[in-house]
Parts: structure tokens; C-alpha cells; sequence
């Protein structure tokens, strides 16, 4: 772009793309002695301002020329920028501008080039631009001096990187220690990277007779994790002939392998068979992990019941089922302090009162939910303790057609849970919910709450509680909520 600059000619229509740089003021333009002082403060700024405003007003070049020159004790690095500006306004505010004097540019352009030493990185770039668009040569003295100041400001490039592994051998030439520890980083430091996670579904596709399914649960978690479901065709059934393969072998790491397949929304009928049968059941209850495998299979039940309506097999006894997630998530219990949940529950206290929401209530096959809300069907706030705050589950089938249907729906006691969207919540890119996320909330619509999601976006641009109260108040209206004495 640079190049195809300096080879331009000199026109109007340039030279007015100059009027939508703004004045440079010496307090932006880098560090130096006059960079911290106030606009007409301490002994010496008024001079320096002043020139620069008998620059900024100079109603010729060869005015700017005469106030650079015989001002040489008050003439600061940002005052030849603001010359080059000013010397593009003058040529391209008329439709013909007058001719300029060569020796006018010349002159100008040694001033700029013994001076250009002293300029911050900020000034250089400045004048360069400037300098460009003025149409000074490419090869010409000024634009040289420039370019090779800046040059000399760039920091000294490092050394080229050794090539990484993966940049040297192909993914199924690398072992699996090698891909284990590469899905663990991503996962652990939620890493939504495409061409990593391609990598790993090819190595596990390709390696798929060599893998232990405690390998392949380790493999497969990133995908889970960041909710991504490769483009590799053969994932899938690769992992299904693990499944069939490895399933009586390692139980844990079979129903982990299923977790993540679950937040994949992609269940393979024939390892829910398994994991379900009495056999199987009976099997885990006697093993370390019984009480996280019989949670990790509620889990799976849930979605089975929510998401699966065609499955006919067998199902988690009653009996065998216990809470998913009784409590907040570990990593919101780590970070409390960096939540939003305190002064959302406060904004929430002086909005609607104590009585009107609940928080942190676990609904229902076990989801804790942030706070929820009981609706009438006037769209009027309800109190808590005079209405049952769960829904049926297993849901009715009315209960789902309503979920999906307009915010504010007939029944008597509509259940909206606003739901915060945390910064950790997602991946890192900030985009996509983390798979566990996505899934709790996927169910949680499917079982007949109405979400209200709070994303962190808008929750760190709300300054203080005054305006978050607001915000909440725009949020419920928008749903068509009532509260206070005309709202029940």
C-alpha cells in the first residue's frame, strides 16, 4: 500500500484526504519534556502554542516556511507535521491550486530532514503519511530520511523460530503423548483453534486401531470442551467403533467419552445401549467412581429424554439417578470474585424485591440455575414463595411447544431464569459458548424455562448500580415483565 502510494501523482482529491487527519497536539505524539504539560501551561507553552497556530493559520507555504525558519528556539518535533498539514490543506482547498515554489519544498523538506532524529515513532509516521500524499518522490531525500528513521525506531526482529512439530511431520506421525498433551492445553486453556482440532480428529481417525479408549477420552475432550465438531467425515465413526470396541473395557472412559459426544449433541444409539444395560449398571456400582459415573449417566439420560425422541432403548433406573449439578460449576465457585452475579442480585433486590426471584436454585434433573423468575400470565412478576419455582420433569410435551413459542406464553406460572454469560464462559475468542454451557442452557430451554441471557459484554459496560438497574429493567420489559404495586 505504501508503495502504491509513493508512486501516485500529486492530486486534489489526495491531497484532501489530508482534512480528515485531525491536529496532532504534542501531548500524543510520544514522550518528551513538553508531552506532559497542559495547554497553556508553565512558562513555555504559550510560545509553543502559539506557533502552532500561526501555523495552523499560515495562509501560504511560504508562510509556513518563514515561521519555521525564524523561530528555530520554539519549534518543536510536532510542528513539522502540523506544517506538512497545513501545506496540504493550502494545496488542495482550491480546485486549481497555485503552483508552489520548488525551493519552498526544498527548504521545507531540510528543515524536516535535520530535525527528523529527533522525532518520536508517532511523528515519523506522521510526517511520512503526509510527506506521501504531498506527492514528495518515493526516492526523493525526505521520504528516504523518513523511512530510514523509521526504520531505525522498529525493534530488532528475533531470530526465525525452530519449525514446530506439527509443521514438520504429519498428525498421524506423531505419537500420542504428543496430541494427548496439545488437547489437554487446548482444553484447559479453551483454544478454539480449528486446524489443531482438525489435526487431532485426523490423528484419532488414522491411529484408530492403536488407541486405548482411555486414550481417546483425552483426545476427544477438546472437542466437547470448546464445542466443536470437526469437519473430519470419519469422526464419528471412528469413535462409535471404539465404543463398540473398548466400552467393557474401561467404563469411566467410556461414559467420558460419551460426555463430550453429548455436548456434541451426537449420541450414538448403539454406546447408550451399553452403558444403560443392567449389566453395565450393575457393573460401575461396585468401581471408585460409581457416584461420577451414575451423575455423568443422569446427565446422558437427561438428553436422552430432551434431545433423543426417537431412542427405544433402555433408559437410567429412577432409582440409579442422582443430581447433575447440585451446585455452581467449579470454575465459577474460583472466580466468584470476578463475577457479576453480586450486583446483578442486588440490582434485582431494589428492582423487584426479595421475594421475586430466586437465586442460584438448582431445578429439576439437577441445573443450577443463576435466578430465576416466576411469571403470571399477565406477564406480572410473582413472588417466589407462593408459587412451586419447578417445572415438571420430565417436561410435558405442551410445555416444550411453549418454550419455543413467544416470550410471555399463557401458563398461569411461566419460569424465566436470566442467565449470566461470563467472560470464562466462553471460549477464548469470546464467540462460542463452552460446550458445558451450551448444554445446560440447551436444556434448560427444552425443559420449559424462558432464558434471559446476560452476556459480559453488556454487563462490564454498565458503570455502577444506577445504570445496571436500568439495564435489567430494559431487559425484563423487553420480555413484557410487570412488577411493583401495578404489576402484582
Amino acid at each position: 500500500m505504501l508503495r502504491i502510494l509513493l508512486s501516485a501523482q500529486t492530486s486534489p482529491a489526495r491531497l484532501s484526504g489530508l482534512l480528515l487527519i485531525p491536529p496532532v497536539q504534542p501531548c500524543c505524539l510520544g514522550l518528551s519534556k513538553w508531552a506532559d504539560r497542559p495547554l497553556g501551561g508553565g512558562p513555555s507553552a504559550g510560545p509553543v502554542q502559539g506557533l502552532q497556530r500561526l501555523l495552523e493559520q499560515a495562509k501560504s507555504p511560504g508562510e509556513l516556511l518563514r515561521w519555521l525558519g525564524q523561530n528555530p528556539t520554539k519549534v518543536r518535533v510536532h510542528h513539522y507535521s502540523v506544517a506538512l498539514r497545513r501545506l496540504g490543506q493550502l494545496l488542495g482547498s482550491r480546485p486549481r491550486p497555485p503552483p508552489v515554489e520548488q525551493a519552498t519544498l526544498q527548504d521545507l523538506s531540510q528543515l524536516i530532514i535535520r530535525n527528523c532524529p529527533s522525532f518520536d515513532i508517532h511523528t515519523i509516521h506522521v510526517c511520512l503519511h503526509l510527506a506521501v500524499l504531498l506527492g514528495f518522490p518515493s526516492d526523493g531525500p525526505l521520504v528516504c530520511a523518513l523511512e530510514q528513521e523509521r526504520r531505525l525506531r522498529l525493534p530488532p526482529k528475533p531470530p526465525p523460530p525452530l519449525q514446530p512439530l506439527l509443521r514438520e511431520a504429519r498428525p498421524e506421525e506423531l505419537t500420542p503423548h504428543v496430541m494427548v498433551l496439545l488437547a489437554q492445553h487446548l482444553a484447559r486453556h479453551r483454544l478454539r483453534e480449528p486446524q489443531l482440532l482438525e489435526a487431532i480428529a485426523h490423528f484419532l481417525v488414522v491411529q484408530e486401531t492403536q488407541l486405548s479408549s482411555k486414550v481417546v477420552q483425552k483426545l476427544v475432550l477438546p472437542f466437547g470442551r470448546l464445542n466443536y465438531l470437526p469437519l473430519e467425515q470419519q469422526f464419528m465413526p471412528c469413535l462409535e467403533r471404539i465404543l463398540a470396541r473398548e466400552a467393557g473395557v474401561a467404563p469411566l472412559a467410556t461414559v467420558n467419552i460419551l460426555m463430550s459426544l453429548c455436548q456434541l449433541r451426537c449420541l450414538p444409539f448403539r454406546a447408550l445401549h451399553f452403558v444403560f444395560s443392567p449389566g453395565f449398571i450393575n457393573y460401575i456400582s461396585g468401581t471408585p467412581h460409581a457416584l461420577i459415573v451414575r451423575r455423568y449417566l443422569s446427565l446422558l439420560d437427561t438428553a436422552v429424554e430432551l434431545e433423543l425422541p426417537g431412542y427405544r432403548g433402555p433408559r437410567l433406573p429412577r432409582r440409579q439417578q442422582v443430581p447433575i449439578f447440585p451446585q455452581p460449576l467449579i470454575t465459577d465457585r474460583a472466580r466468584c470474585k470476578y463475577s457479576h452475579k453480586d450486583i446483578v442480585a442486588e440490582g434485582l433486590r431494589q428492582l423487584l424485591g426479595e421475594e421475586k426471584y430466586r437465586q442460584d436454585l438448582t431445578v429439576p434433573p439437577g441445573y443450577c440455575t443463576d435466578f430465576l423468575l416466576c411469571v403470571g400470565s399477565s406477564g406480572a412478576v410473582l413472588p417466589v414463595r407462593t408459587q412451586d419455582p419447578f417445572l415438571p420433569y420430565p417436561p410435558r410435551s405442551c410445555l416444550q411447544g411453549q418454550a419455543a413459542s413467544s416470550p410471555t406464553t399463557r401458563d398461569p406460572a411461566q419460569r424465566v431464569v436470566l442467565v449470566l454469560r461470563e467472560r470464562w464462559h466462553f471460549c477464548r475468542d469470546g464467540r462460542v459458548l463452552l460446550g458445558s454451557r451450551a448444554l445446560r442452557e440447551r436444556h434448560l430451554g427444552l425443559m420449559g424455562y424462558q432464558l434471559l441471557p446476560l452476556p459480559f459484554e453488556e454487563l462490564e459496560s454498565q458503570r455502577g448500580l444506577p445504570q445496571l438497574k436500568s439495564y435489567l429493567r430494559q431487559k425484563l420489559q423487553a420480555l413484557g415483565l410487570r412488577w411493583g404495586p401495578e404489576g402484582g
